[in-house]
Protein backbone atom coordinates (compact mmCIF):
# COMPACT_ATOMS: atom_id res chain seq x y z
CA UNK A 1 0.00 0.00 0.00
CA UNK A 2 2.11 2.95 -1.19
CA UNK A 3 1.49 6.66 -0.30
CA UNK A 4 -0.27 7.29 -3.83
CA UNK A 5 -3.67 8.54 -3.70
CA UNK A 6 -4.98 7.35 -6.99
CA UNK A 7 -6.98 4.30 -6.59
CA UNK A 8 -5.02 2.76 -9.29
CA UNK A 9 -2.69 1.12 -7.14
CA UNK A 10 -4.66 0.19 -4.66
CA UNK A 11 -4.92 -3.24 -2.64
CA UNK A 12 -6.58 -4.91 0.53
CA UNK A 13 -5.75 -7.59 2.30
CA UNK A 14 -8.69 -9.02 4.47
CA UNK A 15 -7.75 -11.89 7.12
CA UNK A 16 -10.53 -14.40 7.46
CA UNK A 17 -10.58 -17.03 9.59
CA UNK A 18 -11.92 -20.80 9.36
CA UNK A 19 -12.94 -22.43 12.71
CA UNK A 20 -14.83 -24.91 13.99
CA UNK A 21 -14.51 -28.26 15.88
CA UNK A 22 -11.75 -30.67 15.24
CA UNK A 23 -12.16 -32.91 11.67
CA UNK A 24 -15.17 -30.57 10.40
CA UNK A 25 -12.36 -30.59 7.40
CA UNK A 26 -11.29 -26.56 8.04
CA UNK A 27 -8.00 -27.63 6.55
CA UNK A 28 -9.26 -29.29 3.54
CA UNK A 29 -11.41 -26.35 2.76
CA UNK A 30 -8.56 -23.80 2.45
CA UNK A 31 -6.52 -26.62 0.11
CA UNK A 32 -9.45 -27.02 -2.04
CA UNK A 33 -9.94 -23.22 -2.54
CA UNK A 34 -5.86 -22.03 -2.63
CA UNK A 35 -4.39 -25.25 -4.12
CA UNK A 36 -7.91 -27.58 -5.26
CA UNK A 37 -6.51 -30.27 -3.33
CA UNK A 38 -7.75 -32.81 -0.62
CA UNK A 39 -6.03 -35.01 1.35
CA UNK A 40 -8.48 -37.84 2.64
CA UNK A 41 -5.89 -38.81 5.25
CA UNK A 42 -5.85 -35.31 6.14
CA UNK A 43 -4.09 -35.13 9.86
CA UNK A 44 -4.90 -32.79 12.75
CA UNK A 45 -3.62 -29.32 12.22
CA UNK A 46 -0.94 -28.61 14.76
CA UNK A 47 -1.14 -24.83 16.24
CA UNK A 48 -2.23 -22.11 12.97
CA UNK A 49 -1.41 -22.02 9.21
CA UNK A 50 -2.30 -19.49 6.77
CA UNK A 51 -2.38 -19.11 2.22
CA UNK A 52 -3.35 -16.05 0.85
CA UNK A 53 -5.14 -15.96 -2.59
CA UNK A 54 -5.41 -12.98 -4.61
CA UNK A 55 -8.59 -11.98 -6.58
CA UNK A 56 -9.82 -8.74 -8.34
CA UNK A 57 -12.97 -6.52 -7.84
CA UNK A 58 -13.63 -3.36 -9.58
CA UNK A 59 -9.88 -3.68 -10.92
CA UNK A 60 -8.59 -3.68 -7.62
CA UNK A 61 -6.57 -6.35 -6.32
CA UNK A 62 -7.78 -8.15 -3.31
CA UNK A 63 -6.04 -10.75 -1.30
CA UNK A 64 -7.49 -13.00 1.54
CA UNK A 65 -4.84 -14.40 4.20
CA UNK A 66 -7.19 -17.32 4.99
CA UNK A 67 -6.02 -18.61 8.38
CA UNK A 68 -6.75 -22.27 9.44
CA UNK A 69 -6.63 -23.54 13.50
CA UNK A 70 -6.91 -26.66 15.20
CA UNK A 71 -10.03 -27.66 16.57
CA UNK A 72 -8.92 -29.20 19.36
CA UNK A 73 -9.10 -27.69 23.33
CA UNK A 74 -5.72 -27.93 24.01
CA UNK A 75 -4.39 -25.26 21.60
CA UNK A 76 -6.93 -22.81 22.78
CA UNK A 77 -4.35 -21.08 23.67
CA UNK A 78 -3.37 -19.37 20.40
CA UNK A 79 -7.07 -17.88 20.11
CA UNK A 80 -6.86 -14.22 20.70
CA UNK A 81 -3.63 -13.90 18.33
CA UNK A 82 -5.29 -15.80 15.77
CA UNK A 83 -8.77 -13.98 15.89
CA UNK A 84 -7.08 -10.42 15.54
CA UNK A 85 -7.64 -8.17 13.01
CA UNK A 86 -10.21 -10.70 11.33
CA UNK A 87 -12.64 -9.36 8.84
CA UNK A 88 -14.22 -12.49 7.83
CA UNK A 89 -15.20 -15.77 8.97
CA UNK A 90 -16.26 -19.39 7.62
CA UNK A 91 -17.51 -20.85 10.82
CA UNK A 92 -17.52 -24.97 9.76
CA UNK A 93 -19.63 -27.82 11.26
CA UNK A 94 -19.37 -31.45 9.22
CA UNK A 95 -23.43 -32.50 8.33
CA UNK A 96 -22.85 -35.85 9.37
CA UNK A 97 -21.85 -34.92 12.91
CA UNK A 98 -24.95 -33.60 14.77
CA UNK A 99 -22.16 -32.28 17.92
CA UNK A 100 -20.20 -30.43 15.27
CA UNK A 101 -23.16 -28.36 14.71
CA UNK A 102 -24.19 -28.10 18.00
CA UNK A 103 -20.96 -26.64 18.88
CA UNK A 104 -21.61 -23.66 16.43
CA UNK A 105 -22.95 -21.48 19.14
CA UNK A 106 -19.85 -21.56 21.26
CA UNK A 107 -17.60 -20.58 18.26
CA UNK A 108 -19.99 -17.86 17.45
CA UNK A 109 -19.65 -16.52 20.80
CA UNK A 110 -15.59 -17.32 20.82
CA UNK A 111 -15.97 -14.99 17.48
CA UNK A 112 -17.34 -12.35 19.34
CA UNK A 113 -15.40 -12.43 21.89
CA UNK A 114 -11.73 -11.99 20.64
CA UNK A 115 -12.07 -10.63 17.32
CA UNK A 116 -11.70 -6.57 16.81
CA UNK A 117 -13.37 -6.02 14.05
CA UNK A 118 -17.59 -6.40 13.08
CA UNK A 119 -17.00 -10.12 10.67
CA UNK A 120 -18.64 -11.17 7.82
CA UNK A 121 -19.17 -14.73 8.65
CA UNK A 122 -20.53 -17.58 7.08
CA UNK A 123 -22.12 -20.69 8.55
CA UNK A 124 -20.81 -23.55 6.29
CA UNK A 125 -22.44 -27.08 6.15
CA UNK A 126 -19.50 -28.96 4.58
CA UNK A 127 -19.26 -32.77 3.59
CA UNK A 128 -22.44 -32.29 1.82
CA UNK A 129 -21.19 -35.69 -0.12
CA UNK A 130 -22.29 -37.45 2.44
CA UNK A 131 -25.59 -36.92 2.16
CA UNK A 132 -26.58 -40.74 2.89
CA UNK A 133 -25.62 -40.13 6.68
CA UNK A 134 -26.83 -36.49 6.67
CA UNK A 135 -27.17 -35.57 10.40
CA UNK A 136 -27.97 -32.10 10.09
CA UNK A 137 -30.82 -30.82 7.62
CA UNK A 138 -30.27 -27.98 5.19
CA UNK A 139 -33.17 -25.97 7.06
CA UNK A 140 -31.59 -26.18 10.39
CA UNK A 141 -28.51 -24.97 9.19
CA UNK A 142 -30.29 -22.49 7.33
CA UNK A 143 -32.38 -21.39 10.59
CA UNK A 144 -29.59 -21.21 12.54
CA UNK A 145 -27.79 -18.88 10.06
CA UNK A 146 -31.29 -16.90 9.73
CA UNK A 147 -31.05 -16.25 13.41
CA UNK A 148 -27.33 -15.13 14.16
CA UNK A 149 -27.09 -12.88 10.76
CA UNK A 150 -24.73 -15.34 9.16
CA UNK A 151 -24.69 -16.06 5.23
CA UNK A 152 -24.94 -20.20 4.67
CA UNK A 153 -23.70 -22.74 2.49
CA UNK A 154 -23.33 -26.37 2.66
CA UNK A 155 -19.85 -27.37 0.94
CA UNK A 156 -17.71 -30.51 0.06
CA UNK A 157 -14.41 -30.02 0.29
CA UNK A 158 -14.11 -33.40 -1.08
CA UNK A 159 -15.93 -33.00 -4.57
CA UNK A 160 -15.27 -29.21 -4.48
CA UNK A 161 -19.19 -28.04 -4.24
CA UNK A 162 -19.45 -24.63 -3.15
CA UNK A 163 -16.24 -24.06 -2.02
CA UNK A 164 -14.67 -21.51 -4.34
CA UNK A 165 -18.12 -19.68 -4.41
CA UNK A 166 -18.44 -19.93 0.04
CA UNK A 167 -15.01 -18.66 0.45
CA UNK A 168 -15.52 -15.75 -2.16
CA UNK A 169 -18.39 -14.66 -0.94
CA UNK A 170 -17.10 -13.50 2.42
CA UNK A 171 -14.31 -11.98 0.59
CA UNK A 172 -17.39 -9.72 -1.83
CA UNK A 173 -18.89 -8.76 1.45
CA UNK A 174 -15.79 -7.66 3.05
CA UNK A 175 -14.60 -6.00 0.12
CA UNK A 176 -17.99 -4.32 -0.42
CA UNK A 177 -18.50 -3.22 3.21
CA UNK A 178 -14.89 -1.87 3.27
CA UNK A 179 -15.23 0.28 -0.37
CA UNK A 180 -18.76 1.49 0.90
CA UNK A 181 -17.03 2.77 4.00
CA UNK A 182 -13.70 4.38 2.81
CA UNK A 183 -14.59 5.38 -0.86
CA UNK A 184 -14.30 9.20 0.08
CA UNK A 185 -11.79 8.82 3.00
CA UNK A 186 -8.37 9.95 2.97
CA UNK A 187 -8.46 8.53 6.33
CA UNK A 188 -9.36 4.44 5.42
CA UNK A 189 -5.89 3.36 6.42
CA UNK A 190 -6.00 4.87 9.62
CA UNK A 191 -9.23 3.81 10.30
CA UNK A 192 -8.34 0.85 9.26
CA UNK A 193 -5.32 0.24 11.46
CA UNK A 194 -7.31 0.80 15.06
CA UNK A 195 -10.20 -1.83 13.09
CA UNK A 196 -12.75 0.90 13.67
CA UNK A 197 -14.30 0.04 9.82
CA UNK A 198 -17.53 -1.25 10.93
CA UNK A 199 -18.00 -4.17 8.35
CA UNK A 200 -21.01 -5.97 8.79
CA UNK A 201 -24.83 -4.12 8.30
CA UNK A 202 -26.60 -3.88 11.71
CA UNK A 203 -29.78 -3.85 10.64
CA UNK A 204 -30.04 0.14 9.45
CA UNK A 205 -30.56 -1.31 6.03
CA UNK A 206 -32.03 -4.90 5.77
CA UNK A 207 -30.99 -8.09 6.42
CA UNK A 208 -27.97 -8.06 4.08
CA UNK A 209 -26.30 -10.48 5.67
CA UNK A 210 -28.64 -13.24 6.12
CA UNK A 211 -29.54 -13.51 1.90
CA UNK A 212 -27.34 -16.31 0.63
CA UNK A 213 -28.23 -19.50 1.38
CA UNK A 214 -26.78 -22.03 -0.89
CA UNK A 215 -27.40 -25.88 -0.19
CA UNK A 216 -25.97 -28.86 -1.79
CA UNK A 217 -27.18 -30.30 -5.17
CA UNK A 218 -28.42 -33.85 -4.47
CA UNK A 219 -26.48 -35.71 -6.43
Amino acid sequence: MGSSSEDEGEEYLFKIVIVGDSAVGKSNLLSRYARNEFNMHSKATIGVEFQTQSLEFDGKEVKAQIWDTAGQERFRAVTSAYYRGAFGALVVYDISRRSTFDSIPRWLDELKTHSDTTVARMLVGNKCDLESIRDVSVDEGKSLAESEGLFFMETSALDSTNVKKAFEIVIREIYNNVSRKVLNSDSYKAELSVNRVSLVNDGSNGSKQTQGFYSCCSR
